[in-house]
């Protein structure tokens, strides 16, 4: 169709013709580039415009949107190609090519003896992908990928976690997402593993047990909710003393290298369909109950850590060696050093190798400020461990400076406070309460179903008080300076981006039009 070298938009839900699509693009000379399937008209109108696609593959609910910016003399896009286009009449004169006739041509061609696709040439080191930040701290930036950016970080995966043929992976998060496409779909498809799409957030469990999958990419705040809940039925049914008795024996045997988990456990595995092994992780810390709890049951839970530009791993725990609250160490082909240091060792981590990106599609500036010396700056600020693990202690944007001059980090309170039963999620940041005093603010969604089944007694306008209780316990653990002073409480969740992120400023914002509507 003449797409050679030129660029290709992507945006749907995890599904076989997604995938096909994005392979069949990025190994046919052409530039993909995927799209979030939950933003806005808005939004994508933009991305599409800046990213100058020529073609774009999409579901048929974008049909209207599509034809709408093909028609925009302003925008480069020429060919619509639908994914569910059931009709196949004459597409001469129509707008939309069917994602199926387009196979058939491809069958017709195959069968006339057409080599042409088999002798490609690609230059693995120009642009190949084109990936949007998520845009949780800024505006959404052009990520550009190399073929070699991309399988340098695959080659390394193999020293810190196998996938075997056997294996079946579930692709639950957001398809369009490195983390997810390089783990699940890439490193899975190149391991020679099956991969079965989830139906959905509510279905999780369901799926897991249908499929019998053994590994999970997912993100923190489902492994621990499937937790909680599992804990919880287990306290209910009086088992907690068991579990823990058990759960003493289990790793006492471990020592000497006999595994009796998947026997003493089997019930609780159950709940994760029964044949799970691994669980692998990013985007944000896990409680560490949680990936203690897991790994004691026999799951081994494996943290990454990355970012887009990345493409998308830099550090990652292994199957044989693990740190909780750690993000692992550097990967194999990967350096990593922390840029000036304070007295606790804590600085920005900085990052070098072959995944790391071309620079940022139309944007030579934030290109130059995103590196130092030839290393690329995260934007995150952690420190490393004796041992050489890496621990985060939050962003760069995040960290909440005192008028002392003394920093506190929010992930770490955050860490504290989502440790208590009854907590969804929660948020600390910084609030100028006067010309003189800044209050370091949490604000927490507790759990609703938790709330009123534990709590039975305690009226919803007594929340805030309770919660506040337990609050100035964890101020008892910590240095004044790091205090708490303020709590906000709800049971509505924040604005999160596709990968359950937490869009900090955008709900910073929120809650001070809240407070100032209360006279807070």
């Amino acid at each position: 169709m003449g797409f050679k070298g030129k660029r290709i938009a992507l945006i749907g839900e995890n599904r076989y013709e997604w995938v096909l699509s994005y392979l069949a693009v990025t190994c046919g000379g052409m530039v993909i580039a995927p799209l979030d399937k939950a933003l806005p008209d808005k939004e994508i109108t933009s991305l599409i415009k800046r990213s100058e696609v020529d073609a774009v593959i999409y579901e048929k609910k974008h049909q209207e949107l599509f034809e709408k910016l093909k028609a925009d003399k302003e925008i480069n896009l020429n060919t619509l190609i639908c994914i569910d286009k059931e009709d196949k009449e004459d597409e001469e004169d129509n707008e939309t090519i069917s994602f199926e006739s387009l196979l058939e041509k491809g069958r017709n061609l195959i069968k006339a003896k057409n080599k042409l696709y088999d002798y490609i040439t690609l230059n693995n080191d120009e642009m190949s992908i084109m990936l949007f930040t998520s845009g949780t701290t800024s505006a959404s930036k052009i990520v550009m990928l190399s073929q070699n950016n991309i399988l340098s970080n695959l080659y390394a995966y193999q020293t810190h976690f196998k996938i075997n043929q056997d294996d079946i992976l579930l692709s639950f998060l957001p398809i369009h997402h490195t983390f997810e496409c390089s783990i699940t779909i890439l490193y899975g498809f190149y391991s020679g593993a099956t991969i079965a799409f989830c139906d959905g957030l509510r279905y999780i469990q369901a799926n897991l047990k249908e499929y019998e999958v053994s590994i999970f990419v997912a993100v923190p705040l489902v492994l621990e909710t499937m937790y909680k809940k599992i804990m919880k039925a287990i306290a209910d049914q009086g088992k907690t003393k068991l579990i823990n008795t058990m759960t003493k024996i289990s790793n006492a045997l471990l020592k000497v290298h006999i595994d009796i988990r998947k026997i003493v456990f089997k019930q609780i595995i159950d709940n994760f369909g029964g044949k799970l092994r691994m669980v692998l992780y990013g985007a944000a810390s896990l409680d560490k109950d949680t990936i203690i709890g897991l790994n004691n049951f026999g799951i081994n839970s494996i943290q990454g850590y990355g970012l887009t530009e990345t493409s998308p791993v830099l550090t990652a725990e292994a199957e044989n060696k693990h740190k909780p609250g750690s993000i692992g160490y550097p990967l194999d082909n990967v350096e990593i050093k922390i840029d000036n240091p304070d007295k606790e060792g804590v600085g920005e981590i900085l990052a070098k190798g072959p995944n790391i990106m071309l620079g940022y599609y139309g944007d030579e500036k934030k290109t130059k400020e995103a590196f130092k010396d030839g290393w690329f700056r995260t934007g995150d600020y952690g420190y490393i461990d004796d041992e050489g693990f890496i621990f985060i202690t939050g962003r760069k944007n995040d960290i909440i400076v005192l008028r002392n001059g003394k920093n506190v980090y929010p992930q770490e309170l955050e860490f504290l406070i989502s440790k208590l039963p009854y907590v969804a999620e929660c948020m600390v940041f910084a609030r100028n309460e006067s010309n003189t005093d800044t209050a370091i603010v949490a604000k927490i969604v507790y759990n609703k179903e938790v709330m009123e089944k534990d709590y039975p007694d305690t009226k919803k306008e007594d929340y805030e008080k309770m919660i506040w209780k337990d609050v100035k316990e964890i101020n008892k653990t910590l240095p004044t300076f790091k205090h708490i002073k303020k709590v906000i409480v709800t049971d509505e969740p924040m604005l999160k981006t596709t990968t359950q992120k937490v869009k900090r400023n955008e709900e910073i914002k929120r809650t001070e039009k809240e407070l100032q509507k209360v006279g807070k």
